[in-house]
């Protein structure tokens, strides 16, 4: 029989699994940008310059961008949002007491282009089924504590 969640930590899974679902969309799209830039890059020879002498954004030989470097920021960007990703990831999986095989499925959606669109909508579909099977228990401890406090 699969583990469920601790009862306390029910109350915590719907704000987990909405920092899971935006951080999973950010990462994906950064993701993409960063598959379009590698092919620019190393496929064309030409990295994203913005706002340098050539206009607002545009195309330049590698190692030759003057102004604000895009195809770096890019780069930079979803190596932090991957980080994001990974502590959602990691946030969900260990209030929902999945198995270490769904972390890693979930994880690998930051580094394979489209797996995190493909992953959330089952995920958040398990998660979303969960707290409806559960929602007496889950108001049961909201008033529980409203009545602590």
């Amino acid at each position: 029989m699969p583990r469920q969640p601790k009862p306390a930590d029910i109350s915590r899974i719907p704000g987990a699994l909405r920092l899971y679902q935006v951080s999973s969309t950010i990462t994906g799209v950064f993701l993409l940008l960063l598959c379009i830039e590698m092919v620019i890059k190393y496929g064309f020879g030409h990295e994203i310059e913005l706002g340098g002498a050539q206009g607002f954004l545009a195309l330049v030989p590698t190692d030759t961008v003057a102004a604000v470097n895009l195809s770096t920021g890019i780069l930079i960007a979803h190596g932090w949002f991957y980080v994001l990703y990974l502590f959602a990831d990691f946030r969900l999986w260990s209030l929902m007491r999945w198995p270490f095989w769904r972390f890693v499925l979930i994880a690998l959606g930051g580094v394979v282009p489209t797996l995190s669109f493909i992953v959330e909508v089952p995920v958040a579909r398990t998660v979303k089924r969960f707290l409806a099977e559960n929602a007496e228990e889950t108001a049961a401890i909201a008033e529980k504590a409203q009545a602590q406090a």
